[in-house]
């Protein structure tokens, strides 16, 4: 439905924010391969067991070279884009992205609209917890700021537009532009749903 190299582009950027989580906790090169495998491989590999489909990365090593060139290109550049505060950047491209691969993939293999949408949701924000778990970080899943309604956005308006008629490639980049651009603006302006009991306008998605 979506072009596979969409696919690696996605896992490539979730792979990176593995590595950066690892050069963080000021891990060996091992760790950060492995960091940036798990991270990008997370997500998908649930989903694909929950749908019934071959997990994607089993039968493709590609995966696992492209993780350890993540690993190599952050070991060296580490110092220099932890600056720019680069790992937040990046979950967020890898949020939007993900999410939409994932709901494609569930479509794909007759998942219906609504669960397709979960689907892309949990591709999204796994992989994430499992790095967030391993470098024993709080999961920005439980801290009060959108990233979970950012994913459901992507993937949502990915099937939306799907179902109106708008080709695949085109449905994607919007849905993934437009959960970036949720996501950007909660990172940038601080914006977040109301929580349970909380006037204040503050919240966490």
């Amino acid at each position: 439905m979506l072009p596979p190299a969409l696919d690696y582009a996605g896992f490539t950027v979730f792979a990176l924010t593995g590595a950066l989580a690892a050069a963080r906790d000021k891990q060996d090169i091992i760790t950060f391969w492995f960091f940036a495998v798990v991270t990008g491989i997370g997500g998908g590999t649930l989903r694909d067991l929950l749908i019934d489909a071959p997990v994607f990365w089993i039968d493709n090593a590609t995966y696992l070279g492209i993780g350890l060139l993540a690993a190599v290109v952050v070991w060296l550049a580490a110092p220099r884009i932890a600056r720019l505060k680069t790992l937040i950047w990046l979950d967020a491209v890898g949020l939007a992205a993900y999410a939409v691969i994932g709901a494609a993939k569930a479509l794909s293999f007759g998942v219906g609209p609504f669960v397709s949408v979960a689907m892309g949701v949990l591709t999204a924000c796994f992989g994430g917890v499992i790095r967030d778990v391993l470098a024993e970080q709080p999961s920005a899943l439980l801290k009060r700021e959108i990233t979970m309604s950012a994913a459901l956005l992507s993937a949502a308006g990915f099937v939306a537009l799907l179902y109106a008629g708008v080709p695949p490639l085109w449905a994607g980049v919007a849905g993934a532009l437009a959960g970036f651009g949720l996501r950007a603006g909660a990172i940038h302006y601080g914006w977040a749903l109301p929580a349970f009991g909380d006037r204040s306008g503050e919240g966490k998605a």
